[in-house]
């Protein structure tokens, strides 16, 4: 499912983030990746270990719980923490697809922690009109989809989808980027969830029968306590 989530973050926290990340010490995004991906990768990211990446990646989290479209659309069972990189000077990252598996870190000391990689995400940093080109372009079986998303705005789509950014002209595109690993594995099952309860909302709001709501309710939570994985 691709999708659009507008309002992640609003305009007082994006003046914040990017006044923090102008004045960032970034590192060459192949770092991140293996020998594959770093041959088409031509960007820049907060280091791995950076506290500012760490500081900024709990307020996108914090504002994602608090939207009411990034649950049903993702429900995340793990997320990695997000990172953030920089497209400047013609850099580009070409068509991959991301890694199936991650580890993510759950505490000093302990062993980290894997995650299936199900559902990508991107958080637009910047408007359109900052910069030229860096269209987030996802091919799928109906073909090529450009995003380039106002500033504070996310687009999800599945981790499968061969995916890459198209080089940056002029200006710079910042973004934040994360994995998460959902309760349901698979996209199919996962758009139908999504467009249950979007339903069931509407119905609600507009003062539905409440019976045949509370029965298609009942439906929801049945098809996801099947397909959940936990």
């Amino acid at each position: 499912m691709l999708l659009h989530i507008p309002g992640v973050l609003d305009n007082a926290q994006l003046a914040r983030f990017r006044q923090a990340l102008e004045g960032a010490a970034w590192v060459d995004g192949r770092q991140t990746v293996g020998p594959q991906g770093a041959k088409v990768k031509d960007n820049l990211q907060l280091p791995e270990d950076s506290p500012l990446r760490a500081e900024l990646g709990r307020e996108v989290l914090a504002a994602l719980a608090a939207h009411p479209m990034y649950f049903p659309a993702t429900l995340p069972a793990r997320t990695l923490p997000p990172r953030f990189n920089r497209y400047q000077g013609g850099g580009q990252y070409g068509f991959h697809v991301d890694g199936s598996v991650m580890a993510i870190a759950v505490a000093e000391g302990a062993p980290p922690v894997n995650l299936r990689s199900d559902v990508s995400c991107t958080l637009f940093l910047c408007g359109p009109d900052e910069y030229d080109g860096g269209e987030l372009i996802i091919s799928d079986t109906y073909g090529e989809h450009e995003v380039k998303l106002p500033a504070g705005d996310l687009i999800v789509y599945p981790s499968s989808s061969l995916h890459r950014v198209a080089p940056v002209m002029r200006g710079a595109r910042l973004a934040a980027f994360f994995w998460v690993q959902s309760l349901v594995r698979d996209d199919g099952q996962r758009r139908m969830l999504f467009e249950l309860d979007g339903a069931i909302q509407a119905l609600t709001a507009t003062g539905a029968d409440p019976d045949a709501v509370l029965r298609l309710t009942g439906v929801y939570h049945n098809l996801l306590r099947r397909w959940a994985e936990t």
